[in-house]
């Protein structure tokens, strides 16, 4: 999916939301235990109730590799069922040395058609080119995470001009790709963050996480990410999900999704048309 594709489907939706279908087996409504496909069952229904809200669905790996063969089984499903014109994350953060991410970027660019794939960049730049190697994929690389974690290392200042690592990591692979098939992960708990990485890549799309259940400030965020062409992917992921465990739980989660796309609509309105 070309850049151009996902700023149209942003102005077209007025939303930038980013819905993680990160599906815990453990946590299924009773009422899809019976379906011979439990994930795929939610999935579904989720979808069905959240696909006018939302610009695109980000798939975390580990919710579905925890179920096994049955789990890449759900994925498969999952990734063939989402429409589309939505844009698709493999939430993997795979990286390691060349060979090794070349058969990772065939795993999810080709053997799972995904759009997109978040990577690490610890390993460096040839950890990297294997994914950018993709014509109309897409590269999604850490830079600054919305955990707490991310105090140990990403803030840690270094080199000649004392600045942030994850500022480096940044201005470093903005070498490596371009606006057009590269993004950055920033999470919505740091807005101060966002507005770092946009100073430094304004051309670029960032997929932040951290918003709903981390209680990211989507005003603060959209303030400081939204650009001409949207430049956001802002992902909900448990408070839409997990928004009612009924057998109404799709109509809950479309309640959620449809709130969170009004806001957007208001701040995109507010900050990206100026």
């Amino acid at each position: 999916m070309k850049k151009q594709s996902i700023t149209a489907e942003i102005f077209s939706k007025k939303s930038y939301l980013c819905i993680g279908l990160d599906t815990d087996w453990r946590k299924l409504p009773p009422c899809v235990h019976k379906e011979k496909d439990p994930i795929f069952a939610f999935n579904r229904r989720i979808i069905d109730a959240t696909a006018n809200h939302c610009v695109a669905y980000k798939l975390n790996l580990a919710f579905y590799e925890s179920a096994g063969p049955k789990g890449w089984e759900s994925l498969a499903q999952t990734l063939a069922y989402i429409p589309k014109n939505i844009f698709t994350i493999a939430d993997a953060k795979r990286g390691d040395i060349g060979n090794t991410s070349d058969l990772y970027a065939y795993t999810f660019f080709k053997q799972y058609p995904f759009q997109a794939v978040t990577v690490s960049p610890y390993m460096g730049k040839d950890s990297i080119e294997p994914f950018l190697n993709y014509a109309d994929k897409w590269t999604i690389l850490l830079a600054l995470t919305s955990n707490r974690g991310s105090e140990d290392f990403q803030h840690l200042v270094v080199g000649a001009d004392n600045k942030p690592l994850y500022q480096v990591v940044v201005e470093r692979a903005m070498q490596w790709g371009s606006s057009e098939q590269l993004m950055f992960v920033v999470g919505a708990t740091q807005p101060e963050g966002v507005a770092a990485v946009r100073r430094l890549a304004p051309d670029y799309f960032l997929l932040v996480p951290g918003y709903g259940a981390q209680k990211g400030d989507l005003e603060a965020v959209s303030k400081a990410g939204l650009t001409r062409f949207g430049g956001l992917l802002v992902n909900a992921s448990r408070a839409i999900l997990y928004a009612s465990s009924d057998n109404n739980f799709d109509k809950e989660a479309q309640k959620q999704a449809q709130a969170i796309a009004m806001q957007m609509s208001y701040y995109l309105e507010k900050y990206a048309c100026q």
